[in-house]
């Protein structure tokens, strides 16, 4: 049987890796893999934010449909999180008789401070301790925490609601652990361990000096729509150079990784996933973040090492919940009959493409901006923003963020506009709109989405 490393990155757009030719980004090593492994590039985050896409990541369902209409957090009138019943991939390995671990971010349950104050783990703000039990998932190895961005100084929990507190840069620390799962593991059973690293999530700053020295300021090359006034602006160059020795420094963990399959003759019957879960605009269109229609913050790494495939380019779209069925299919493994997503497999080794299309969604999710639609009597989930993404094209319908904003439309050319700078605004009786907006319609009705399409 084959065992399982998936390692995911926090906020690591597409562009920002040295195989995609793309970002002046330094990843010797990450290029290496990519360049003997099974290389996506078009894969996407369905709602390009953290606890959407990790849930379906985990499940292989829509987020909508597992209740995901933001991120977990506090202040909202929902209490976020992965229901327990939820069958995840860490619960089929489970009956397939494989050892789970899980080392670093989770996010996906309700924050503690949602049910007191002074929660006894320590967790302030949005991060929570996951108790032992079906919250787990059939997680063995469990080291993690639930959202806390000091890089530099991080916390997390094991097996009780002590907190561990480390002085240690946070991808080197959970790699550290990581091969301490790799030695403790029991080795009469197959084993699975996913790895969520949280940089390059700001804040950009928490990098340690040495891979900061690795961008010196003269090496600084802008993408084509960083605006004018960003590329002058000191306080964004160094977040530039932040960003990317963070990258940089991801990469030196991921070598240490391969290294230790390999030296212990694990790598040849291991699948290895190097992922994200949304990307970053760090400067695109004038924009930091994600939960934006762009590309810089919809499209992630995927790379994919099975030996069964061996070095190979696949240009299909795959969506955040085709993770879980197209890895468990690589696994020889079947799939729940709660799976909505799609395996890749066949399409990879010569089959016909999964999907000409993807859909992607964002929803007014902070206090602030979900309360003023409340106090109207209005349900916020109705708004933000609902994108169709082809081979070519992004259409997007935008209801707004605050109440009684206008809708609007508009269609992006990626191939022969690939910086997204000359949106067409469109009408909704326009051709091309109700070409996408019937593609947009089938999609809210999967989802169970009450978006407001026809304004």
């Amino acid at each position: 049987m084959k065992n399982l490393v998936y390692v995911f990155a926090d906020q690591w757009r597409y562009h920002a890796y040295g195989f995609s030719k793309e970002d002046p980004v330094y990843t010797p090593y990450m290029d290496d893999f990519a360049a003997s492994s099974l290389f996506c590039s078009q894969a996407v985050s369905t709602y390009p934010l953290c606890s959407p896409h990790r849930a379906a990541l985990l499940t292989g369902k829509h987020p909508l449909n597992l209740g995901f209409w933001t991120n977990c957090k506090i202040g909202i009138r929902d209490h976020i999180h992965l229901e327990s019943n939820e069958i995840t991939i860490s619960d089929v390995l489970h009956e397939n008789g494989y050892y789970n671990g899980y080392i670093g971010k989770w996010h996906l349950d309700s924050s503690e401070m949602n049910f007191s104050k002074h929660p006894k783990s320590g967790a302030a703000n949005w991060d929570a301790y996951t108790p032992m039990g079906e919250r787990r998932h059939n997680i063995d190895y469990w080291y993690s925490y639930g959202a806390y961005d000091n890089h530099t100084q991080p916390h997390y929990w094991q097996d009780s609601d002590e907190m561990i507190t480390i002085d240690k840069w946070s991808p080197e620390h959970e790699t550290d652990k990581a091969i301490e799962f790799f030695e403790s593991r029991p080795k009469d059973k197959p084993f699975s361990l996913f790895i969520s690293w949280n940089p390059p999530h700001p804040p950009y700053d928490k990098v340690p000096q040495r891979l900061l020295d690795m961008y010196p300021e003269e090496s600084i090359v802008f993408r084509e729509n960083v605006p004018e006034e960003m590329k002058n602006n000191p306080e964004y160059r160094l977040k530039w150079r932040e960003y990317y020795a963070a990258i940089t420094g991801l990469d030196e963990q991921f070598k240490r990784l391969i290294d230790y399959l390999k030296e212990n003759n694990l790598y040849d019957n291991t699948i290895v996933v190097l992922s994200a879960d949304h990307g970053d605009c760090m400067g695109s269109h004038g924009l930091y973040g994600k939960n934006i229609y762009y590309e810089e913050s919809v499209r992630i790494p995927l790379v994919i090492h099975d030996s069964a495939i061996g070095k190979k380019s696949y240009d299909g779209i795959l969506t955040s919940e085709d993770h879980m069925p197209t890895i468990l299919d690589m696994m020889g493994i079947p799939c729940p009959e709660s799976v909505e997503g799609k395996s890749h497999l066949a399409a990879i080794n010569g089959g016909q493409k999964v999907r000409s299309f993807s859909e992607h969604l964002m929803i007014p999710g902070m206090p602030e901006l979900v309360n003023p639609f409340l106090e109207q009597g209005l349900d916020n989930r109705a708004f933000g923003w609902r994108a169709i993404r082809d081979e070519r094209y992004t259409y997007v319908v935008d209801n707004g963020i605050s109440p009684g904003e206008e809708q609007k439309r508009f269609i992006f050319d990626n191939i022969n506009d690939p910086y997204q700078l000359n949106g067409k605004k469109l009408d909704k009786c326009d051709e091309e709109a109700i070409k996408y907006d019937l593609l947009l319609k089938q999609e809210l009705e999967k989802s169970h989405d009450n978006f407001l399409l026809g304004r």
